[in-house]
């Protein structure tokens, strides 16, 4: 007898946003996704919306403030560098066919930015030809008034939009990662002398392609009862302690995700967020280690591991520039 079942949906694939050329970013395709995902094309002159390339600023290199100290020889002697927070300016340009159709533009794009004060950052995408992708986090700051000119209001009108950004630094969209595994554990003896990898997953060269330092994401699989984490180049570490808490050391196929910046340890128990085991490092002598721009060596040991332990570091790169 004939089945009856439910039409195969293709995922819907993002739009196809033509590159432009964009101040302070060059030959690229730019889109705005709000904070529930919505993607808001800015670089595509035949919608209804669109960045004006005349006014864009603050998509090169991040500021920075410099601290010195009188010389006294003269001038002064650089004694620290920090960056700042990042405040992009986009021009934008919405019309419609009608008053209504603009109004209603006007609106969703304005609430788009808007409600990034409620619920959470939107992204600034930018897309070059060759595939790469690198984000920028931003907030509303200010500017979704209209130009209050004559004829403007009613089937067109610009606004100049302030962004604001906690990290200045452009986040590269392909996700790095290293895996390591324990190995299967052998009889030394048979059938001839044998060392298993089983405590300690060696040192490991990690790439880091971006401009700046990241700091990664680690996590560990068990069976593990002591985990520690070494950069090499600086001698930092820091220790997971699972017996330190009421669970005990992890069996196998338990993990724990420990986020370096800001510090975070989730045991993860099936619950959306785990179990806080933020307090199983070894403090305060823990250093959650960054990895700088080039190659570092990284160590990784587990005490108590078996067949199936396992360590992976995640991170995503951060740029000066789109």
């Amino acid at each position: 007898m004939p089945l009856i079942t439910a039409p195969v949906i293709a995922p819907e694939e993002p739009p196809v946003v033509p590159p432009v050329e964009v101040p302070g970013v060059g030959y690229a395709a730019i889109t705005y996704i709000d904070p529930t995902g919505r993607r808001w094309p800015m670089t595509d002159t035949s919608l209804e919306w669109y960045a004006l390339a005349e006014g864009v600023s603050g998509l090169g290199a991040a500021p920075y403030t410099l601290t010195s100290d009188p010389h006294p020889r003269g001038g002064a002697r650089l004694r620290h560098v920090q960056p700042q927070p990042r405040t992009p300016v986009w021009p934008v340009l919405v019309k419609g066919a009608d008053h209504q159709a603009f109004t209603d533009n006007w609106r969703a794009l304005g609430l788009a930015f808007t409600r990034t004060l409620r619920e959470g950052p939107g992204t600034l995408e930018v897309a070059r030809p060759d595939g790469r992708i690198r984000r920028l986090s931003v907030y509303y700051s200010e500017g979704w008034d209209g130009r209050g000119q004559i004829a403007t209001g009613i089937t067109w009108d610009s606004a100049v939009v302030t962004l604001w950004c906690e990290d200045p630094y452009w986040v590269g969209a392909e996700q790095l990662s290293i895996h390591r595994e324990a190995g299967a554990a052998e009889d030394f003896l048979v059938p001839y002398p044998t060392i298993s990898s089983s405590q300690v997953l060696g040192e490991t060269l990690v790439t880091n392609p971006g401009d700046v330092e990241v700091w990664p994401q680690w996590v560990v699989t068990g069976p593990a009862s002591l985990i520690t984490f070494t950069r090499e180049d600086t001698g930092e570490s820091f220790v997971l302690d699972p017996t330190a808490t009421a669970h005990g050391a992890l069996l196998a196929g338990e993990t724990v995700i420990i986020s370096t910046d800001p510090p975070r340890v989730r045991y993860q128990d099936g619950s959306p967020d785990g179990i806080n085991w933020v307090g199983a490092l070894n403090w305060p002598a823990a250093s959650l280690w960054s990895l700088p721009p080039g190659d570092t060596s990284v160590s990784f040991q587990l005490d108590g591991a078996a067949t199936g332990s396992a360590v992976d570091l995640t991170f995503n790169p951060r740029y000066e520039m789109a």
